[in-house]
């Protein structure tokens, strides 16, 4: 005992290095945060909870994670910070403590086409070093494996001054890359469908051409029945050679026609500029649907869609192309690669077997390294940018994720939570957005916001333990131990929708037949093959309103109100009740106040440094000219109307003078998918993921289709507003519309009338039905892994 006693009173006092164990945040007052101040321990794992839009990523993200890039950013020279993205410093009092942090958000990667899984994560940069040393034959460096790299050679005199006199040499160059000359790798070329231009029985006269905006009689329509070049009274089946190469390819030449000088084009290079090089988001409906009839994507003859150059494919290890390699499962390729045993490249070699090792590891090895980047979900975008931190040797770093359980089955997250605790316990701080009951509880300390979303959150409502949340009177701690019961009764459905012989990516000859009429939920492990199912089987067109995860395209200048077309309707009311122009009522537009263009705030840029915006001393922030805002409707001006939440504008374009039945429709909607707090106006760029998904939901809900597919609909959505969702669902369905949905939220799938279960493992161990039935045989049978977590989740 007294040996104890004296080993204590010698310990040495804590030394003051080690007494900055907290992030101290106070007084933020980003976005819609109201003078936020917590403590975050560091070297501990801390989930930040709240219903959607209550403020956890302007806590985390935009504040602390921000600040941290912001003052590494500052650490480079004036000349390096010039070419890194300007950054400005968080509304925040103190910040205190911050460690380097790495984000690694939901962001989708880009859908460049020459963008894989393989180039996104430098495993094919070690693949094609690989190749270039060991294949067999020997073709070149690595830029001859890479389809990114055209060949090109040249030759020329280049002239070199020598002690005084100019000499000229004659010089030649070569560089031989592996892009496939035919696709330039893309994989795939595309191909004009010429039936959706014109319909060739019928003569020009007759009116053949089909194209949106080519109408009898008008310019463009004109340019070829009075170009001289072709009979407009002659069918068009039945033109010589020579017309129809005029009327199709001829190149830009200048003419009279009807008088006026014009430069008459071909059809197809006509159309190629005007409509099928445009951004297909940018366009109108319309003009989108006639550019999806027309274009066919066709894979590349020449290199089989691998992207590469005969060369690049000839040249082998062990009878294994890079092509072969690149195409392989990942899982399967880890394997090929252990098996090589080749000392001249045993560094190589470790390297890569790392990066496909830790693919495994977090549940991708189902992918292939040629897979393209921009047809990953977000969850897997953002276990792939994961991937080079797994093996990381760095300690005291700020991790920081996004809901990294969204896109995962019940049966994965546990992996995922795995993955959490053990960066945590290398030493360094690991801040995570989430909503999943399963990931809150291996938290460590938990932040919750709130206590509602937009405006009415933004306060911290609990700090502490999993325990004390679950005790806890807040909306998530009241919320977390919830469980939906499986239906008792189900809907019978009122028809089906076959399928057969589905073989997209890895579905194995899938034939089923979905129930229409009722809520039906497809599930299964991530890559088991769901999204290829219904995206692939089931394509948006006719009668079918797809709602993916592709990401809302919108500038700091778009809002609710221009996203869903409501700002249209308001415009002509104030137009109509004030007998001007409707355009005078657009901040984009004529009413847009000249000082600040309509955006309310002035930028200056300021170069290295972090760019200002001050709020216009002109419109107050307003937006419109002066002139503007004294027009009215029901007494309030248009800057008053976008500042108005949609629960109040529902109210106020619904009756009285400001009655606006076009309005009021999309406002319900809005108010349907829980956006009652957000506000008209509120720019697209500071709503939160899940947000802009309801937002996207409500805006299709317009469409006009029998059937809606919904890809993961929860994604981003708090436990209290998984119910509003499933009421949505419910009316959807009980106003006669069949509602397809990929999900892996227990609560969607106890909720389903009917159940589709793909598996049983991902990959290439996927693609096959497990499971058809309702919740409740699934249940009881226990009889997949979705059957099993879904068992425990009703308490069965």
């Amino acid at each position: 005992m007294s040996m104890a006693m004296r080993a204590d009173t010698q310990s040495p006092a804590l030394h003051v290095a080690d007494s900055h164990d907290l992030i101290r945040v106070h007084g933020a007052r980003e976005n819609n945060l109201k003078d936020v101040s917590i403590e975050i321990p560091k070297r501990r794992l801390t989930v930040f909870t709240g219903v959607s839009g209550s403020g956890k990523s302007s806590l985390v993200f935009d504040t602390i994670a921000a600040e941290s890039q912001r003052l590494i950013n500052e650490t480079y020279s004036a000349f390096v910070q010039g070419f890194m993205p300007t950054l400005a410093r968080p509304e925040v009092d103190v910040l205190d403590g911050l460690t380097t942090a790495i984000i690694v958000d939901q962001q989708r990667m880009g859908a460049d086409p020459r963008s894989t899984v393989g180039t996104a994560t430098d495993a094919n940069a070690m693949l094609r070093i690989l190749f270039s040393r060991l294949g067999k034959p020997h073709i070149g460096s690595p830029k001859a494996f890479s389809f990114n790299v055209a060949s090109i050679s040249g030759a020329g005199a280049v002239t070199l001054e020598r002690a005084g006199q100019k000499v000229k040499e004659r010089r030649s160059f070569s560089i031989t890359g592996g892009m496939c000359p035919r696709c330039e790798g893309r994989g795939s070329v595309t191909d004009v469908d010429l039936t959706q231009f014109y319909d060739d029985s019928k003569s020009l006269d007759e009116g053949a051409l089909t194209i949106p905006g080519y109408k009898s009689g008008g310019w463009n329509y004109r340019l070829y029945t009075e170009s001289g070049l072709v009979d407009p009274n002659k069918p068009i089946r039945k033109y010589t050679k020579k017309e129809l190469h005029d009327f199709l390819h001829l190149e830009p030449t200048r003419m009279k026609i009807a008088g006026i000088n014009m430069t008459y084009e071909g059809l197809i290079p006509r159309i190629q500029k005007s409509m099928l090089s445009k951004d297909r988001e940018a366009m109108q409906p319309h003009i989108r649907e006639f550019v999806d009839r027309a274009i066919t994507f066709t894979t590349c003859p020449d290199c089989e869609g691998t992207r590469l150059t005969e060369a690049a494919r000839s040249s082998k290890i062990n009878k294994i192309s890079i092509a072969d390699a690149c195409a392989m499962q990942i899982s399967d390729l880890a394997e090929w690669v252990r098996g090589l045993d080749e000392p001249s490249v045993g560094p190589l070699l470790t390297a890569l077997q790392q990066t496909l090792d830790s693919f495994v590891e977090i549940g991708l090895g189902y992918l292939a390294l040629d897979r393209p980047s921009g047809t990953l979900s977000g969850g897997e975008a953002q276990r792939v940018k994961m991937i080079r931190h797994l093996g990381s040797s760095l300690t005291d770093v700020t991790y920081v994720f996004d809901e990294p359980t969204t896109g995962l089955h019940p049966h994965d997250i546990q992996r995922m939570n795995d993955l959490l605790l053990r960066l945590r316990d290398k030493g360094n701080t690991v801040l995570v957005v989430e909503h999943k009951p399963q990931a809150i509880a291996i938290a460590d300390h938990v932040v919750d916001l709130g206590p509602g979303a937009g405006t009415a959150g933004g306060t911290v409502c609990f700090e502490g333990t999993v325990e004390g949340l679950r005790a806890g009177s807040t909306v998530t701690g009241r919320h977390l131990d919830d469980r939906a019961a499986v239906k008792e009764t189900v809907r019978k459905p009122t028809g089906s929708l076959e399928i057969r012989g589905a073989t997209e990516h890895n579905l194995q000859e899938v034939d089923v037949d979905i129930p229409l009429g009722v809520l039906c939920v497809v599930t299964g492990v991530a890559g088991s093959g769901k999204s290829s199912l219904v995206h692939g089987s089931i394509p948006a067109g006719e009668g079918v309103v797809s709602v993916d995860q592709s990401p809302i395209r919108g500038s700091r200048r778009s809002n609710p109100a221009t996203y869903t077309g409501l700002l249209e309707p308001i415009r002509k009311a104030f137009a109509k009740a004030n007998g001007v122009k409707p355009a005078l009522f657009s901040a984009n537009s004529e009413g847009a106040c000249p000082t600040c263009n309509g955006a309310g705030v002035v930028y200056t840029d300021l170069a290295m440094m972090a760019g200002v915006a001050t709020t216009c001393e002109e419109c107050e922030g307003k937006r419109f000219q002066a002139s503007v805002l004294e027009y009215h409707l029901g007494g309030r001006d248009i800057s008053e109307v976008l500042a108005m939440p949609v629960t109040e504008a529902e109210e106020f374009f619904g009756a009285g003078e400001a009655a606006t039945p076009a309005a009021h429709r999309i406002l319900e909607r809005l108010a349907d998918v829980g956006l009652g707090y957000v506000s008209l106006g509120q720019p697209l760029t500071t709503l939160s993921g899940g947000e802009r998904q309801r937002l996207k939901l409500a805006t299709h809900m317009a469409d006009k289709g029998g059937v809606y597919v919904l890809d993961e609909p929860t994604n981003g959505l708090h436990l209290a507003d998984v119910e509003q969702l499933l009421g949505l669902l419910d009316r959807l369905v009980d106003s006669g519309k069949s509602v397809i949905v990929v999900e892996h939220h227990p609560a969607v799938m106890a909720h389903a009338d009917w159940i589709v279960d793909l598996g049983p493992g991902a990959g290439h161990d996927g693609g096959r039905i497990v499971f058809e039935g309702t919740p409740a045989d699934l249940v009881a049978a226990r009889s997949t892994l979705t059957g099993e977590h879904l068992a425990d989740y009703v308490g069965a």
